[in-house]
């Protein structure tokens, strides 16, 4: 005959697997508690940036008010990390953010962009950019100051075509 304490050890044993697979096995849905309803994780940017960049700091904080959440990671040498990721320098800017996919966005690309590049994934696509900084895009905002821009599709073979042109504050989103 058992033992009561080995009795509840066996119990333990084969209720911690059965609990852990139901809590975390996707087919089950997500883990809930009785205080908590269901959230929708944003989708994550790592923004590749110099220490000193202002705007940069300013297109983050945008984007984390437009549903992503940014992390942000100072860099001395941006142009070597902007070349491994096939980003031409005439399609550069100040800095990079990588999607969790490996998609790039280079530059000031407002987030409703962003958004339906990643909802699309279009085919042979690495990402998108907003070359220079253009005034009055996201983090690079200036009052009632406006240049318009081209948002541009960049393709893993070095080709690329517009995305969007922006031609006032309110198409940016």
């Amino acid at each position: 005959m058992l033992s009561y304490k080995t009795l509840t050890m066996l119990v333990a044993a084969i209720s911690v697997p059965i609990f852990i697979t139901a809590c975390t096995d996707p087919t089950n849905g997500p883990a809930r508690t009785a205080n908590s309803t269901q959230q929708v994780q944003p989708p994550v940017l790592t923004v590749y940036k110099s220490a000193s960049c202002g705007c940069c700091g300013m297109w983050a904080t945008n984007m984390d008010t437009n549903g992503f959440k940014t992390i942000s990671v100072n860099r001395d040498n941006l142009t070597g990390f902007k070349a491994s990721k096939g980003i031409q320098p005439r399609y550069q800017s100040c800095h990079t953010a990588l999607s969790r996919e490996g998609f790039v966005f280079e530059g000031h690309v407002p987030a409703k962009f962003i958004k339906q590049f990643l909802e699309e994934k279009p085919e042979g696509a690495i990402g998108l950019s907003v070359p220079g900084m253009p005034v009055g895009s996201p983090g690079m905002e200036q009052g009632d100051q406006f240049m318009p821009y081209k948002v541009v599709l960049l393709r893993a073979d070095g080709s690329v075509s517009n995305y969007a042109e922006v031609n006032s504050l309110k198409e940016q989103y």
